[in-house]
């Protein structure tokens, strides 16, 4: 029983039983290794099995020191659901962090953008750079459909379900939704199919990808960061924004006109209603405005003002 064949059963089951993708597989298997290091730094061969609540207390006082509560938070959790793992495969018999507590964390409500702040960064891209076009359909991408950073980078264009409305997104754990497109997404999206990405010397590698670089490859990560950070700057928006916030935007006026967080979460793709009920911060007006809009005992008769 060492921690790299049972670290490899692990991240087999994460990528089959649960479907989950590279990226999360990979940040399981660090937190175990930074475990593993920890139990082998006094020259000890500590095997899983032998782990108990002691040394895992011991362990979360080591990185306490060293990192932020949400990482901790995030660390703990992976262990422990490779203890639940091995608990499953009857490897174990009690889970070491049954009664290990994550660090309590204070939870940030979404940095966001006003529908005026939006269209003030697609305003100021400059419509004389060859990339204009593109840079403004990422945006409306991102506002109009609420994608994650890396759902837009790897949409492709057999994604695209124009007659019907729908782009198909492939979120985390590769899991796939679809999620309705606008009239003014889809004029911006064809825009700049048709006038820019046409030009491109497109790699064909990279041939149905959507948003593509000078290079006719696919945009990364960090280049939709600079992106949007060069025009939050270039608007005078001092809010620490991030591609995001687009998404935390679509989700928050949605809820402030009106709609339910059941078809939000399904927008968003999120497994868990809960973390949809982040973005439950409306403003007091906004919630005086639903009271009387939807309770039955909103509407005062002028005998009842005259009670008052």
């Amino acid at each position: 029983m060492t921690w790299k064949d049972l670290i490899n059963d692990f991240k087999d089951y994460l990528r089959i039983e649960r479907g989950l993708s590279g990226n999360s597989i990979s940040a399981y298997e660090n937190d175990l290794k930074k475990l593993n290091n920890f139990l082998k730094k006094d020259g000890k061969k500590t095997k899983p099995n032998e782990v108990n609540s002691d040394l895992i207390k011991e362990f979360i006082h080591h990185i306490s020191k060293k990192i932020k509560s949400t990482s901790q938070s995030r660390i703990i959790s992976g262990i422990r659901s490779f203890y639940d793992y091995l608990l499953f495969e009857k490897l174990i018999e009690t889970n070491p962090l049954v009664n290990i507590e994550s660090p309590k964390l204070i939870r940030k409500l979404p940095s966001t953008l006003s529908e005026n702040e939006i269209n003030q960064m697609i305003n100021n891209i400059d419509k004389n750079k060859k990339e204009s076009e593109r840079n403004i359909a990422i945006i409306e991408t991102l506002y109009g459909c609420g994608l994650r950073v890396s759902e837009l980078i790897s949409l492709k264009i057999s994604d695209l379900f124009f007659n019907e409305d729908f782009i198909k997104i492939t979120g985390k754990g590769n899991k796939q939704r679809l999620v309705p497109v606008s009239g003014i997404n889809k004029v911006y999206i064809n825009s700049y199919i048709m006038n820019s990405r046409s030009k491109l010397n497109i790699n064909k590698e990279f041939s149905d990808f959507l948003f593509l670089n000078r290079r006719g490859k696919s945009l990364t990560r960090s280049m939709i960061f600079t992106i949007i950070k060069k025009l939050a700057e270039i608007s005078g928006i001092k809010k620490n924004i991030s591609p995001h916030s687009f998404r935390h935007s679509f989700a928050t006026h949605l809820l402030e006109n009106g709609a339910d967080l059941k078809t939000i979460q399904q927008l968003l793709g999120h497994e868990s209603i809960t973390t949809t009920e982040i973005y439950m911060h409306l403003d007091n007006k906004t919630l005086i405005k639903v009271m009387n809009k939807f309770h039955p005992r909103s509407n005062i008769t002028d005998y009842q003002k005259n009670l008052l």
